[in-house]
């Protein structure tokens, strides 16, 4: 049997082994400079920081400069009609107020802002032995300032209070100074405390919502006392396009820093100071305080006591175009617990206000006459 010749032909759909077409390949006579550039571009635009503007929700917004309303001590502490209704709205709108006639010597003020200038002459290195960290609350603090000449001024803490590991450390570094600087302190904050325990009588006596007790609010707290913030401003020499540039980022440490210790009131003290700004969560004011007023600004404890009522702001004095460096004071005022200056709503009706006393006079009188008649008669 003989085989055809086509029985091993090629099938039908032969195996293509074509190679695939090449790659296309850059023209050797192209430049590479073109692909530099446009590689160049890309980076910049990646690398770029956005320029991220915050709502102003997120961002509290500077209002319209308010100055807080002068308040005579002497007339609110005899809760007197003008006086007592400016200081109650300029603590619900504002948060504070101008406190004159206060009564506190005013060579004792500027005798201890003279004598605090001594605690940041100590050298550095002694500084470092009594700066504030975790487990020690008071001492020094370095506070650096933001933009792009943050390095040009900045400010220093020292934290005070009657506190007998403090002084020990102090009277180590600075032996010459510090026990007449502290004693004099002491009388200091006696004088502020005095003023503050009235004040914060007659703003719970007429708050409209009451809410805890001193005491339920002060429960669970580390309480140390009335403490100080001593605060040195370095001479300025920012200019004004930098200074702008790093309120901003002041407002927002301010608000994420708050305060350390709880407190019902702050007097501060910064005669001197060319602005006063005043921080809250929902913006900030600034105003040109008058000069020897004692600014007062509402603490956490009193807005919790008042129900919300009082609002709860964070001061700080701004020194501009000075050509020295300037000492502020910040007494945050907490008052001791089971004290007598705010009473529980429990034991509010145990107090016989004047009117009442006034009341119980007259009918007391008309008894007495009566029987007086009566016994005349009969």
């Amino acid at each position: 049997m003989t085989i055809s010749p086509h029985h091993h032909s090629m099938p039908e759909h032969p195996i293509d082994f074509r190679a695939p077409p090449p790659s296309p390949i850059a023209s050797g006579r192209r430049s590479t400079v073109t692909n530099d550039d446009v590689l160049t571009e890309f980076l910049e635009h990646s690398l770029r920081v956005p320029n991220l503007v915050l709502p102003d929700k997120v961002f509290p917004r500077q209002k319209v400069v308010e100055t807080p309303p002068r308040i005579d001590f002497q007339s609110l502490k005899s809760q007197e009609s003008d006086s007592l209704s400016k200081a109650l709205d300029s603590m619900s709108r504002l948060g504070c107020f101008q406190l004159v006639s206060h009564g506190i010597p005013g060579d004792l003020m500027r005798l201890v802002l003279a004598m605090a200038a001594g605690i940041f002459s100590v050298a550095p290195e002694k500084k470092a032995a009594v700066t504030r960290s975790t487990e020690r609350r008071l001492g020094y603090e370095l506070e650096e300032l933001h933009g792009e000449e943050e390095s040009h001024e900045m400010s220093e803490e020292f934290v005070w209070c009657r506190d007998k590991g403090l002084k020990l450390d102090m009277e180590g570094i600075w032996p010459t100074g510090y026990s007449n600087f502290s004693e004099k302190m002491e009388m200091l904050q006696l004088e502020v405390e005095n003023v503050a325990e009235q004040i914060l009588r007659v703003l719970w006596e007429n708050c409209p919502k009451k809410s805890l007790s001193l005491n339920d609010i002060m429960e669970g707290q580390d309480i140390v006392g009335s403490v100080c913030y001593v605060t040195n401003h370095k001479r300025s020499i920012l200019s004004d396009e930098s200074r702008s540039s790093s309120l901003g980022y002041d407002v927002i440490k301010m608000l994420i820093r708050g305060t350390d210790y709880s407190h019902a009131l702050c007097f501060h003290i910064c005669d001197g100071s060319s602005e006063f700004h005043v921080y809250s969560k929902k913006g900030w004011v600034s105003f040109s305080p008058d000069k020897d007023a004692l600014l007062v600004t509402v603490g956490d404890q009193a807005q919790v006591l008042s129900g919300g009522h009082y609002k709860h702001v964070l001061g700080r004095p701004i020194f501009r175009g000075e050509k020295e460096d300037c000492i502020s004071m910040a007494f945050l005022y907490s008052p001791p617990r089971n004290t007598t200056a705010i009473n529980a709503e429990s034991n509010k009706g145990k107090a016989i206000s004047l009117r009442q006393q006034a009341v119980i006079a007259m009918i007391l009188t008309i008894i007495y006459r009566l029987l007086l008649y009566v016994c005349k008669e009969f």
